[in-house]
Parts: structure tokens; sequence; C-alpha cells
């Protein structure tokens, strides 16, 4: 945890527990499968710290609004094909 003495970090005490310890979602586990309906390509900064090794699931035909169980479905079984890396390479 960054020390509440100041208002300025020293940027030697901050790394990688520092950060996930101050994030809103502290404590929970990182994000493994990020499904982003809508026809766009980003995550648009959504979270980012926490998907750094996801994989991603791009539904370029379905809005929101029709987003149904069925769709979850497909991003799983798409999920399960995977292999998953964690960042290494192949």
């Amino acid at each position: 945890m960054l020390p509440k003495r100041s208002l300025f970090w020293n940027l030697d005490e901050i790394d990688e527990q520092t950060v996930e310890s101050n994030l809103y979602t502290k404590g929970l586990p990182n994000v493994d499968l990020l499904i982003r309906p809508s026809g766009e390509c980003r995550i648009s900064n959504f979270l980012i710290w926490q998907s750094a090794y996801a994989e991603f699931y791009f539904m370029k035909d379905i809005l929101w609004p029709d987003f149904r169980p069925r769709h979850v479905d497909m991003a799983i079984e798409e999920y399960n094909r995977r292999n998953r890396t964690y960042g290494g390479v192949k």
C-alpha cells in the first residue's frame, strides 16, 4: 500500500503489488475472458491492468442490447479452443 505521509510518491516504492492493491478490483481474480460486443475491436481502457493476460472475444455483429446467454456460450466455446500462453511465446 502506498504510504499516507505525502501526496507525492517515491517511484522506487511503487511496484506491481502497490498498483494491484490500489485498484477497485483488489482481492478479485484477474480477467480470463473479456467479451466485447458492439463491433468495436478495442477495450477502451476497461480493466486494462486486470486483463493483461486475458483472452479477448470481439463480437462484431452483436450490440449490447441484443446480447444473450447463447453469445456467452459462443465466447466460452471459442475460449476453450485457444491455447493460453499467459504472455509466453509458443
